[in-house]
C-alpha cells in the first residue's frame, strides 16, 4: 500500500522498481490483488507525493499507508481513449468549486476513501481547463453506482461514480488549476509499467501452474512434456515471457534514472498484455479438458488477462504512442 512512501508518512521508503516487483509477484497468485497494489502505489500515492501540498500529504498519506484506498476518476461514457474530451465540470462558487458530471469504469470505487476527480474548471480552454480535485468519500452529492459484472479481475470493484453539486474547497485542488491533464498523462505513463508487471506476473503464474501438470500427464506411454511439438510451444512462450520481463524492468529502470520512458512504458504494457493473452490461451490448450474447468486456476488467468489490452490505455493507444515517439526520434 505504501512501498515508495517515506517513513515519515508510514511507508517503507523503497523504490519504484520494488513496486514493480511486488506487483509482479502478487499477480502470479491473484491479479486483482496486484491491481490494488499497483493503483495505490503508481497513481494514488504518486499523485499526492508529486503534486500535493504539505497539508494534503500530511492529511492523506499516513492513512493511505494503513487503511485508506484511493480511486482515480478520469474515464466517462463519452471519453475513454479520448480521455480529455470529458464533460464533468467544476464551476467556481465563491470559496469553493461545484462539481457536476459522471464517471465510468472507476476501479475500487466501492472501497475508496478518497477520489481524484478530473473535471473541467474552464471549458472555454478545452482540455487545458481540466483540473484534479480531491473529493473525500461521503461528500454530499457523490454517489457510487452498482459494481460492474465483469469477465475478469472480479474481486475488484469497477463502478460508475456520479457527482451532483459536489462542493469542493479550493484547498482540495491537487496541484495547479488547469494542470490536471498533465498530471493524468504523467501518472498513466508510470502506471502502464505497473500494468505491464501485472500482466507479466499473471502470465508467469499461469505458466507455473501448467508446466508441472504437463510433466505429469501421461499419453501414449510418456508425459506430454516429452513430445517435441509441446516442447517447442513451451520454449516459445517462455522466451516471450522473458522478453516481456526485460521490457518491463527496463522501463522501470528508466523511471528510476530520471530518463524519458514514455515509449518504453507503452512497449512494455502492449507486449506484456499480448504475451499474457497468448500464454493463458496456450496453457488452457496444454492442460486439455481440465484447463477449461474451474477446478484449476488456468481459466481465471485467461479471463483476468483480457483487461490488460484495455485499461490504462488500450493496445492501439500504446501502438500510436510508440509510433509517435519513434517519429520524434528521427
Amino acid at each position: 500500500m505504501s512501498i515508495e512512501l517515506g517513513p515519515e508518512y508510514g511507508g517503507t521508503g523503497s523504490s519504484f522498481f520494488s513496486t514493480i516487483l511486488v506487483v509482479e509477484e502478487l499477480a502470479k497468485v491473484d491479479p486483482a490483488v496486484a491491481l490494488l497494489c499497483e493503483l495505490q502505489n503508481t497513481i494514488t500515492n504518486k499523485l499526492f507525493i508529486t503534486y500535493g501540498t504539505e497539508e494534503q500529504k500530511r492529511t492523506y498519506l499516513p492513512r493511505l499507508a494503513k487503511d485508506l484506498t484511493g480511486s482515480f476518476c478520469l474515464s466517462e461514457v463519452g471519453s475513454g481513449s479520448d480521455a480529455f474530451s470529458l464533460k464533468t465540470r467544476a464551476d467556481k462558487k465563491e470559496d469553493c468549486y461545484v462539481i457536476n458530471g459522471s464517471k465510468m469504469w472507476i476501479s475500487f470505487a466501492e472501497q475508496a476513501g478518497v477520489f481524484f476527480v478530473m473535471a473541467n474548471a474552464n471549458p472555454s480552454l478545452g482540455y487545458k481547463g481540466i483540473t484534479c480535485f480531491i473529493v473525500d468519500h461521503g461528500t454530499e452529492g457523490l454517489h457510487v453506482g452498482k459494481k460492474e459484472d465483469k469477465l475478469g479481475i472480479r474481486s475488484t470493484s469497477t463502478c460508475p461514480v456520479t457527482f451532483e453539486n459536489v462542493k469542493v474547497p479550493k484547498t482540495n485542488i491537487l496541484g495547479q488549476l488547469g494542470e490536471g491533464y498533465k498530471y493524468a498523462i504523467g501518472v498513466l505513463n508510470v502506471g502502464r509499467i505497473g500494468i505491464a508487471a501485472q500482466m507479466l506476473g499473471l502470465a508467469q503464474g499461469c505458466f507455473d501452474h501448467t508446466i508441472p501438470y504437463v510433466k505429469e500427464r501421461v499419453q501414449f506411454g510418456k508425459n506430454i512434456f516429452e513430445f517435441q511439438g509441446m516442447q517447442h510451444q513451451i520454449a516459445q512462450v517462455a522466451t516471450q515471457l522473458e522478453a516481456a520481463r526485460l521490457l518491463t524492468y527496463n522501463a522501470a529502470r528508466l523511471v528510476e534514472a530520471g530518463r524519458p520512458f514514455r515509449k518504453e512504458a507503452s512497449m512494455a504494457k502492449y507486449y506484456a498484455a499480448e504475451v499474457a493473452a497468448l500464454t493463458t490461451s496456450k496453457c488452457i490448450e496444454w492442460m486439455g479438458g481440465v484447463g477449461f474447468t474451474k477446478d484449476y486456476p488456468i481459466e481465471k488467468y485467461y479471463r483476468d488477462c483480457k483487461i490488460g489490452s484495455i485499461y490504462e490505455g488500450t493496445s492501439n493507444i500504446q501502438l500510436s504512442t510508440i509510433a509517435k515517439c519513434i517519429g520524434q526520434e528521427y
